[in-house]
């Protein structure tokens, strides 16, 4: 079908919904805690969109109109899921001899690229805040929450939605939606949310640069320096955490000193410094292989946490990186 002027306009249609996909990626992606969901959970609203474009009236911004539509759409897939976890929240911390638990990959909260859910014509103010909504421990926190009550806050505190906008998008009042929002903000003060700073200073740059020296190089010494007291390391789909200098040092120079030798390549991941990790080849000939994506959380001038996900198989390509490197 072509409009006066010669466009086609279900091109035209096609390129104003695609416009829009990295930032209703993050939305969706903060609701369900699952880049693969979270993609799914686009689409669908991209063929609902198509499906109903004739009804949007211009009364709200496009990007608004398809954020009633995904939201709407990841309430459904909520209705009979459970929530995502971090190993954090399966028990008590653990020691080096604890039996290496797995659990399946949709019980995890998975790492989502930076590149993905950052629109290009997003401010630096907007990307910052896109940045600290995507971080692990904040998605983490959001999955605590009922799914109409996590909605709420997402449309009000990250989008920026006032109560009267929220209540007609979900079909209730602004007295509910004020409810909710005071609920779900008392639920989160009870996580640590501390704010990590965005964009990276300069004493954080430094820092990854000693981490990735310390790291290759495998000198425990220097990476102890880096990290903070209580750090701790996670490395879904295992259950096992643990928490502490002691500890992490223990596991790398013991159970997992296979690390030794390895290569780091860097990426981005939940709004935070990541890292593709290569183990090195046992044999001549052989190439370094993928073992982990690192994505680091980081306060001030330490590493508070190293979250190692093992899942390399789904996790590079998503990431684009290689699944080899030449030695």
């Amino acid at each position: 079908m072509k409009h006066a002027a010669g466009v086609d306009v279900t091109q035209a249609t096609a390129r104003q919904l695609e416009e829009h996909r990295a930032a209703l990626t993050g939305h969706c992606y903060r609701m369900l805690g699952s880049v693969s969901e979270a993609e799914d959970a686009v689409q669908e609203t991209m063929l609902r969109a198509w499906r109903s474009f004739s009804q949007f009236d211009g009364r709200s911004s496009l990007r608004t109109w398809l954020y009633r539509i995904a939201t709407n759409v990841c309430l459904d897939a909520l209705s009979d899921r459970s929530r995502r976890i971090r190993p954090m929240e399966c028990g008590p911390v653990g020691t080096v001899d604890d039996t290496l638990t797995t659990l399946p990959a949709s019980s995890w909260i998975e790492p989502i690229p930076d590149a993905r859910v950052l629109p290009d014509d997003a401010t630096p103010a907007e990307l910052v805040s896109m940045r600290q909504s995507i971080r692990l421990a904040f998605v983490a926190a959001v999955q605590h929450l009922p799914p109409k009550q996590r909605a709420i806050l997402l449309l009000t505190e990250v989008l920026g939605w006032a109560a009267a906008e929220v209540a007609e998008s979900l079909g209730t009042s602004v007295a509910a939606v004020n409810s909710a929002l005071q609920r779900a903000r008392a639920t989160l003060s009870t996580r640590d949310l501390t704010e990590e700073r965005a964009p990276l200073a300069d004493v954080q740059t430094t820092l990854l640069n000693r981490y990735v020296d310390a790291f290759e190089r495998y000198d425990m010494d220097a990476f102890a320096a880096l990290l903070h007291e209580d750090a701790t390391l996670s490395m879904p789909p295992y259950s096992l955490w643990l928490k502490g200098h002691g500890s992490i040092l223990a596991w790398l120079v013991g159970r997992g000193a296979g690390c030794r030798g390895s290569r780091l390549v860097p990426t981005a991941a939940c709004g935070s410094p990541a890292f593709g990790q290569y183990r090195p080849p046992h044999a001549p000939g052989e190439k370094y292989k993928p073992w982990a994506l690192i994505v680091l959380e980081l306060r001030d001038d330490r590493i508070v946490a190293m979250n190692s996900f093992l899942d390399t198989a789904a996790l590079f390509p998503r990431f684009g990186l290689p699944m080899e490197l030449e030695p």
